[in-house]
């Protein structure tokens, strides 16, 4: 098994677990962590602290606004803001693939990782 494979497998157990979605999109997971590129190997970079206000406005401009094209700030942070919220404010280790996951379903956008 490849270190994707087992970066894939942890997110695809966290969103059942975290999230409970019984059937997860583990296509779209793993072309999410294929798109995070080496970042998911790098325990500080592969999560994301939702304490942390700079961190939040680093997954909304560089993600949502850049790669998912949702260029209302505000429906960003409403959607940011539900995402943190479903995956569990009280958990400390959110993964930055599992928000990503969360974010592109939230929005629609899973044509962008085909």
């Amino acid at each position: 098994m490849s270190k994707l494979d087992e970066k894939v497998g942890k997110y695809i157990d966290e969103v059942r677990s975290k999230i409970g979605e019984d059937n997860p999109d583990v296509d779209l997971i793993r072309k999410i962590a294929q798109a995070a590129g080496p970042s998911i190997y790098n325990a500080d970079a592969e999560t994301v602290s939702s304490s942390s206000e700079s961190e939040v406005e680093t997954v909304k401009k560089n993600f949502v606004m850049k790669k998912l094209g949702v260029t209302d700030e505000g429906k960003a942070n409403e959607a940011i803001n539900q995402v943190l919220e479903k995956y569990g404010k009280s958990n400390r280790n959110k993964y930055r693939v599992v928000v990503y996951y969360l974010l592109t379903k939230h929005f629609k956008k899973e044509s962008l990782f085909d």
